[in-house]
């Protein structure tokens, strides 16, 4: 299979199909990088932006890495960055009005819903580069070497941010209490 980085290479010098083989291979990842982080809606927009983005930069590509998803994954972040300074706050903000009126009361779906908030408050909690590596690794499967290529930043920094984020989410007395909470429930099972 030809790798990402020799159908950069073939698109740079005129081959208009290889650049759409790029893309064909990570639209999934990419698109769900970006629902993620932005909501479905405004992923569908942000990636047609970060196709365009990378077509316009692909000469800066750094065609020694075989792989481009990292890279792939770095200028969605930009184009996240651009989108999130560009949107007024209570913009950023999700409508929940609706959510009173289906709302599910069985008790696991509460759980979940509080696990789900507890979490996203120890991730809001955490620094921003410690956030990134962690949701990088954690969530896009990516390497502690890819994150820290998407980042721009040295293996050994991401490396020590990851390290730092899971100390910090493990010693958050909620994390914790949820973990203990999850483990009784398993026990009792």
């Amino acid at each position: 299979m030809t790798s990402d980085a020799e159908l950069i290479g073939r698109s740079l010098a005129g081959d208009g199909e290889a650049f759409m083989e790029v893309i064909s291979r990570h639209e999934g990842a990419v698109g769900a990088y970006l629902a993620r982080r932005a909501g479905r809606e405004a992923a569908e927009d942000l990636l047609g932006d970060v196709w365009v983005a990378a077509f316009e930069s692909r000469r800066t590509y750094d065609r020694s890495y075989a792989q481009a998803r990292p890279w792939l994954y770095g200028v969605a972040l930009n184009r996240l960055r651009h989108y999130w300074r560009s949107r007024p706050a209570e913009d950023l903000v999700p409508d929940v009005t609706s959510l009173a009126n289906g709302w599910d009361p069985w008790p696991a779906v509460d759980a979940r819903v509080d696990t789900h908030a507890v979490l996203r408050a120890a991730l809001a909690r955490l620094r921003s580069p410690e956030r990134e590596v962690l949701t990088l690794v954690a969530w896009e499967d990516l390497t502690v070497a890819d994150a820290a290529r998407v980042l721009a930043m040295p293996a050994g920094t991401a490396r020590r941010l990851l390290h730092q984020a899971r100390m910090a989410l493990r010693d958050a007395p909620e994390v914790a209490e949820l973990l203990t909470d999850l483990n009784s429930v398993k026990e009792s099972q």
